[in-house]
């Protein structure tokens, strides 16, 4: 993806954000230059790879199969493996109309997906083998609002605003907006998109950047790179 695609893709998500009477924390605007002189101050958003993310999964095709996402704040493994502390995350997601976020599921994270306005969030889901994987023949159960729901293999669940779903790890799982864009919520247990992503088809997690032009505001992406001197 082009950085001045990236760029572009903030702006909008920023301005349906606050649309929906959300708004980010302070520090969601800092340049890379503010970023690097506050490095040391931030380095717990830096750590729990807090901020901006936004992926084609690597297809280079983003208004069709993409995502955008803001970390709000992430937990620690270390505590969820110990069984107290900080466990969860929390994140605010954007699905454009007919944008596909691909079939996937989760080892470790267990998920709270909120509508949180805008249109109608479609979610297809399909259950898991006794080994984990992908069946295309298999259902099985989630709670919606709290409730129990069983889904057949295949199934599309449709959320309107302020209806959620809970999705277990093995919850095999694709989304999209449906009749226009749909501001997400996620309340999960501790998020590490690097290892605990696992797609249907072999695709990437992150975009691969062309740096047209800089940086309004560093990606979770970019910390790594942009960072690396601080």
């Amino acid at each position: 993806m082009k950085r001045s695609t990236i760029n572009s893709i903030m702006a909008e998500a920023d301005e349906l954000i606050r649309h929906h009477g959300f708004a980010l924390p302070p520090w969601a605007y800092w340049t890379a230059d503010v970023f690097r002189a506050n490095a040391e101050a931030a380095e717990a958003v830096i750590t729990a790879r807090c901020g901006w993310d936004i992926t084609d999964y690597g297809a280079g095709r983003y208004d069709e199969m993409g995502l955008f996402l803001f970390t709000l704040r992430n937990g620690r493994l270390t505590d969820l493996q110990r069984g107290g502390g900080m466990c969860y995350a929390e994140k605010l997601l954007i699905s454009k109309q007919d944008q596909l976020s691909p079939m996937h599921t989760h080892v470790i994270k267990a998920e709270d997906i909120i509508n949180r306005g805008g249109a109608t969030l479609v979610i297809e889901l399909f259950g898991s083998d006794d080994d984990g994987n992908f069946a295309e023949d298999r259902g099985g159960v989630v709670m919606c609002d709290g409730i129990r729901r069983e889904f057949g293999a295949g199934e599309k669940l449709k959320l309107a605003a302020g209806e959620s779903v809970t999705l277990m790890p093995g919850d095999w799982h694709a989304f999209w907006g449906e009749g226009g864009d749909v501001l997400m919520g996620e309340v999960s247990t501790v998020n590490d998109d690097e290892t605990d992503n696992i797609f249907r088809e072999p695709i990437g997690r992150f975009a691969q950047i062309e740096e047209d032009v800089d940086p309004t505001h560093l990606l979770v992406s970019d910390y790594k790179t942009w960072l690396s001197a601080v």
